[in-house]
């Protein structure tokens, strides 16, 4: 097994990032008991979305499992599955995007609280970048969607946690995701708890090199919890507005998750997604879809994961913008960042 210490080759610019959540070890509670309530992606799994076209891999895990005590060592053995993990899709010429799938929490608290501080969450962050920091085709996902939290103090998390991968000397590319589910539609919200648009400008990087995370869904609520798209329309026109928003605050965006069932009209929503983020390559480093992974069974509408070696219908319309299977071209996003 690599190291996660271990220094890579440097990475190759990659294009944008073309990229697919590869879940499994978010799985389970807390805890849990590895290949019975939890996984992490195959070797399979991983030939198979490289060979693709995919170039990028966001890697969804649990924080609680991979550090059971706050502010103490992580546990050797999960952290020892992550770091192989990493290796195996770094191996098969795939970036990574590291994703504490844990939504503002631990365990029950809630960052922010005198349960769940700032400092734990900038404690996390300072030990993963020491492991990965070396690897800049490793990008940082500070946290999966954050909500029912102020943003005020989400930024001040977040913001604890860029302050600790400086100082262990990382400069990999981080993403950052408002709160409020970080979604796209709702970024620019005038609720004084969720102003996204506002509040997370004061995100503070010495490096200067970071994007805003967002998630977009095309059901009726925007969750992707339905097999249906019926405000496809309304994700893409998301989508136009926050390719807006960067561009007029100079800032760069990445799309950490969409998706939609196997219809036609799920499918020209899809495509319509993308489009937006390839014809605007100077402000998206690109996009990951949600979701594949060993477990997921077949009856799960939004997933990619291939059925009995067929591939799953949402693949063409990922690839109709010439974004997969060598379409990709260069990324300015990526290329001036940091």
């Amino acid at each position: 097994m690599l190291s996660a210490t271990q220094a890579f080759p440097a990475a190759s610019k990659p294009g944008c990032f073309h990229g697919v959540n590869l879940s499994g070890a978010e799985f389970g509670k807390a805890g849990g008991i590895y290949g019975k309530d939890y996984t992490y992606p195959s070797d399979r799994t991983v030939a198979y979305f490289a060979k693709k076209g995919f170039n990028t891999v966001r890697l969804p895990f649990l924080w609680e499992r991979l550090q059971p005590r706050l502010g103490e060592a992580f546990d050797k053995a999960e952290a020892a599955r992550l770091a192989d993990a990493v290796s195996r899709l770094r191996a098969a010429g795939l970036h990574v995007v590291l994703d504490p799938h844990n939504y503002a929490r631990y365990r029950d608290a809630v960052l922010g609280s005198d349960d769940l501080p700032d400092a734990a969450f900038a404690d996390l962050w300072g030990r993963l970048a020491v492991l990965y920091g070396k690897d800049a085709a490793v990008a940082f996902g500070l946290m999966n969607e954050p909500h029912d939290l102020d943003v005020r103090q989400w930024l001040s998390s977040a913001n604890a946690a860029i302050a600790a991968i400086r100082k262990a000397g990382a400069r990999n590319l981080v993403l950052v995701p408002g709160t409020n589910w970080t979604g796209a539609h709702s970024w620019e919200s005038t609720d004084a708890a969720n102003a996204n648009a506002s509040i997370m400008l004061g995100v503070q990087d010495p490096a200067n090199n970071y994007a805003y995370e967002v998630h977009q869904y095309l059901d009726g609520n925007f969750s992707g919890t339905h097999a249906t798209c019926e405000r496809a329309d309304d994700a893409v026109e998301a989508l136009q507005r926050f390719t807006q928003w960067l561009r007029d605050n100079g800032k760069r965006g990445f799309l950490g998750e969409f998706g939609g069932g196997g219809d036609a009209n799920c499918a020209k929503g899809i495509t319509g997604m993308v489009e937006v983020m390839e014809k605007n390559r100077d402000v998206w480093t690109g996009w990951a879809y949600w979701a594949a992974g060993d477990w997921w069974p077949e009856s799960e509408p939004l997933n990619i994961q291939p059925v009995k070696g067929r591939d799953r219908p949402q693949l063409k319309a990922l690839s109709r913008s010439g974004a997969l299977f060598g379409g990709a071209g260069k990324c300015p996003a990526l290329e001036n960042g940091g």
